[in-house]
Formats: C-alpha cells, structure tokens, sequence
C-alpha cells in the first residue's frame, strides 16, 4: 500500500518512513503543502499523512485541495492541540486526527482502520431507494438517472447509512465514522447534513420516507 508522508520534520520523516517501510508501505515523502499536492498527483497514494503546519501552503489548504479529485484516507499528525484545529480539518476532508507526541502503535493502528474503512465491501457495491441509486465502489450518487452532487461530509453520511442499510445509527456512530474521531461531539453537524441529505434525495424533504431519523438516538436508512 503506497502512503504518502507530508512533514516539514526531517526527523520524523526519517523515523516513520524506516518504520512504516518495515510495515509493509511504500512511503512517499513531501516537506511542504504545495509538494504534498504535487506528490500526490504524481503517485496517487492509498493513504495519506499530513502535518498542518507546514510552509508554502497551509496543511487546511492542502487538505481542500486533495479532496478536488482524491477519496485516499487522511490521517492529520499535528503538533495542534486545540478543538477548533481538529475540527476544521476534519471538516476539509481530513478522516481521522492524532496529535504530536503520538505512540507509533496508535499511528500504525489509525492506518489499518482508515486503509479498512476504505475498502468497499463485497457484495454491497449498489444500494437503491426510491429513485436513488447509490455506487459505493465508485462514490456516486443519482436520482432518476442524473448525477447529484453531494459535498464530502454530505457523502460519508450517506455512506454509512447505505453500509448499515434497515439498521439504526446513533448520533455517535455516525460523528465517529464521519469526523474519526470520539472527540467531536454534536453541535447540530448531523441535523444540519441530514436534512441537506433530505433535501437533494427524498421527494418530500419535510416528510422523509427513506432517511428516518429514531427521536433520541439516531438515523436509519429505510430502503
């Protein structure tokens, strides 16, 4: 699996390259934001690592920039600490945020969970409801045979419901799916991306049939 290693630490891009290489990744390297996009277009890599604070261009921009045409799993290392940090790149496309000092058992287990959530499961390519059509393996989504343009939060909600199709969803479950993390917490994000949801895909938005919500505990996809 190729991973992509973006951090202007010369010494820690060393330490994780040899550990990560021992692991079994193809490890790229970039020292700065506008070299971690153009590594990235060049080497189209399965995973990607990303400091924030890097020069040139801002880890928050570099983030925005790769999820223009790149789905790969983001994994945000950043010396950061505050809320407000993780949550804006969680927001830019980011899927999961560990902060510096990190053990490198937690690294390498964050990488096997974002490499397993990738991974469409057999079997489970194509979901319909209504008039939508839902291709996982190809991340689109239709509504009477024409494309509808979902953001990328909007998308990994839908996505979870239609992987878990009939089953209810708690808000945590899907704030963790989501956002990759325990440490977000709900501040309206589900109600505000459910009913955006509703919006573009139930032919009553204000009386959903198929995107229900469970009052108090969560969300379910009737299929």
């Amino acid at each position: 699996m190729k991973l992509l290693l973006a951090d202007d630490d010369p010494q820690l891009v060393r330490a994780l390259r040899i550990t990560l290489s021992a692991h079994g990744y193809e490890v790229v390297t970039a020292a700065d934001g506008r070299d971690a996009i153009t590594t990235a277009s060049r080497a189209h890599p399965d995973l990607i690592v990303l400091d924030l604070g890097m020069p040139l261009l801002d880890g928050i921009d570099v983030i925005t920039a790769l999820r223009g045409w790149t789905a790969a799993p983001i994994l945000v290392v950043s010396g950061r600490t505050g809320s407000a940090d993780k949550v804006d790149a969680l927001d830019a496309g980011a899927d999961d945020y560990i902060t510096k000092p990190f053990q490198i058992d937690e690294l390498l287990a964050r990488l096997r969970a974002l490499a397993r959530r990738s991974a469409a499961p057999a079997g489970t390519a194509t979901i319909t409801f209504g008039d939508v059509t839902v291709d996982l393996a190809m991340k689109s989504v239709s509504r009477a045979g024409e494309p509808v343009h979902l953001t990328l939060t909007e998308w990994r909600m839908l996505e979870q419901l239609c992987r878990n199709p009939g089953a209810l969803l708690t808000r945590q479950d899907l704030l963790k799916e989501i956002w990759g993390s325990d440490e977000v917490t709900d501040s309206g994000y589900l109600r505000l991306y459910m009913s955006q949801l509703r919006r573009k895909l139930e032919a009553n938005p204000a009386a959903p049939v198929h995107l229900t919500t469970e009052a108090g505990m969560g969300y379910r996809l009737v299929t």
